[in-house]
């Protein structure tokens, strides 16, 4: 099936893309001396000290790359991403249609579809200072919406492929989807847990490593997309 290998193709990119934008958004931000006489200087409001955001939560990954020149990372880097997952879930509507002998939009195509949009939304609005509260509420909507589609997306095409297993059984690697599985519903968990500390002051440094970790378990899920479907051969 052509929608595999696709999905298997776009799964790893979608993980990869973002994982080193961030990253390197991150590595410029504590290191802006080494382009300090060059077109890319570094703002002032994106450099800072040697810190491990993951564990400490020195700084948030929005501080990392939404001055210049990290945005010309960043930006790009998830529209891309924002584009591969449009694909990403257009395929696996089309993989469970021809496995259901059906032609219908299921609504994880939807919610996924929805999360990509309001990723692109996110990257144009970073770094775009208006200096009003409800521009500053409507961005925390916008990448709140982004997680909150994307994670009833992954779980409902979880729920889809655990429906679907007997007859993809020799497609997939079982332990990879329970894998899944579990990631969505730490996912789901933690969201819910956090939520009462995210709409309070304080807990900055709390927030920051939760955002780190919260990003890269969420683009995680399409790593184990691409290991949960076997290489198909052809022949």
């Amino acid at each position: 099936m052509k929608q595999i290998t696709q999905i298997r193709k776009l799964s790893i990119l979608i993980f990869i893309i973002p994982l080193m934008g961030i990253n390197l958004c991150l590595i410029i931000s504590q290191n802006s001396e080494f382009l300090d006489g060059t077109i890319f200087v570094v703002d002032q409001i994106g450099r800072s000290g040697f810190s491990i955001p993951y564990f400490d939560g020195g700084l948030s990954i929005s501080r990392a790359s939404r001055t210049y020149p990290q945005y010309l990372i960043f930006k790009p880097s998830m529209i891309i991403t924002a584009i591969m997952l449009y694909y990403y879930w257009n395929n696996n509507n089309n993989l469970v249609n021809s496995l259901n002998s059906t032609n219908i939009n299921h609504k994880f195509k939807t919610y996924g579809i929805l999360s990509a949009l309001f990723l692109v939304i996110h990257s144009l609005l970073l770094g775009i200072k208006f200096d009003i509260q409800i521009y500053k509420l409507f961005r925390r909507i916008v990448l709140l919406a982004f997680i909150i589609f994307e994670i009833i997306a992954q779980g409902i095409l979880v729920y889809y492929l655990f429906k679907l297993k007997t007859k993809i059984k020799n497609l997939i690697n079982g332990n990879i989807l329970k894998l899944k599985l579990l990631l969505v519903g730490i996912l789901a968990v933690v969201a819910i847990f956090s939520l009462p500390l995210l709409i309070t002051k304080g807990n900055t440094h709390f927030k920051h490593a939760l955002e780190w970790n919260y990003f890269v378990g969420v683009i995680l899920f399409y790593l184990l997309s691409n290991l949960f479907w076997k290489k198909i051969k052809i022949s």
